[in-house]
């Protein structure tokens, strides 16, 4: 029994990046897939990433984990580039067209961008983001409870306990208050 050659549409596929309506993006993947399996061009098509990582928020005071795409807009494909792959793509619903290279003619991206990006979504799984991204001597407004309306700025930052300290003047004294994230808003 001889072996099965490796097919050579499989060492051809590339990665391009297809840029979708901003908040379509799984939308665009749920089309292309289903023109791919229409056309019946599975072997001219691998994976198809809507890059997203997991994100903390705070949501009526409750820890809440929510998907956050971290390139809007764009949705990355592996694919065989020829005349019949690009038409279909390019024509898919919601599918503005390619990003770089000629117009007929997208370049694609190395294995080593998508290796970073596929690696910045597994790092979103593994420990989700926080929404917000708080810095030591911002100064911050808060929201709610007794200090609601004053500015203050932040001393100290604990994402695993989604609290900041923050330096409040009252009575012209600087005093530190310990507050959620949702309590405060950036200036």
């Amino acid at each position: 029994m001889s072996e099965p050659l490796s097919t050579p549409v499989a060492v051809s596929m590339r990665w391009y990046v297809v840029h979708a309506y901003s908040g379509m993006e799984k939308a665009v993947e749920r089309n292309l897939r289903e023109r791919i399996d229409r056309a019946g061009m599975q072997d001219k098509f691998g994976r198809i990433l809507v890059p997203t990582e997991e994100v903390v928020e705070l949501k009526n005071g409750k820890k809440a984990i929510t998907e956050r795409r971290f390139f809007p807009g764009y949705v990355l494909v592996e694919m065989v580039m020829d005349d019949d792959t690009w038409h279909l793509v390019k024509h898919t619903s919601k599918v503005t067209g390619f990003v770089g290279g000629a117009r007929n003619r997208p370049a694609p991206i190395s294995e080593a961008e998508v290796m970073k990006i596929v690696n910045q979504m597994q790092e979103g799984v593994e420990k989700p983001r926080p929404k917000f991204e708080w810095t030591v001597g911002e100064v911050v407004r808060v929201k709610e409870g007794p200090f609601a309306d004053f500015n203050g700025a932040i001393e100290e930052v604990n994402y695993d306990k989604s609290k900041l300290r923050v330096s409040v003047t009252i009575f012209g004294r600087a005093t530190p208050v310990e507050l959620d994230f949702g309590q405060v808003e950036k200036v």
